[in-house]
């Protein structure tokens, strides 16, 4: 399995940016996908998650109302929209995957997830 993250780049506060991830080797529909960040000298925290049995969708409250995940099957891509980003969205965006049915609690755990994209990074500028 490969995911394949793209869409970073530089914004201004209080724009939008969004990720795809292009999932290669597994059927996304099937497939618990997440988002993850990792800002510099930080761990690695939950952003958002999408469940693999009924396309749910759960959101760090940090992103809430801000974020928006998404799923298109036929592209087998998973999306991050992101709107009124805030410079402290300035991260490293990892993509991930899991054959897993996780539930709210573990969904948040990087270990939780098998498979990673390679990062891709948002600076949000003040």
């Amino acid at each position: 399995v490969q995911l394949q993250a793209s869409g970073g780049g530089l914004v201004q506060a209080g724009g939008s940016l969004r990720l795809s991830c292009a999932v290669s080797g597994r059927t996304v529909s099937r497939y618990t996908m997440g988002w993850f960040r990792q800002a510099p000298g930080k761990e690695r925290t939950f952003v958002a998650g999408i469940r693999q049995s009924n396309s749910a969708t759960n959101y760090a409250d940090s992103v809430k109302g801000r974020f928006t995940m998404s799923r298109d099957n036929a592209k087998n891509t998973v999306y991050l929209q992101m709107n009124s980003l805030k410079p402290e969205d300035t991260a490293v965006y990892y993509c991930a995957g899991s054959e897993r049915r996780l539930i709210t609690s573990t969904a948040v755990m990087p270990s939780m997830y098998e498979n990673w994209g390679q990062g891709t990074q948002v600076t949000v500028s003040s």
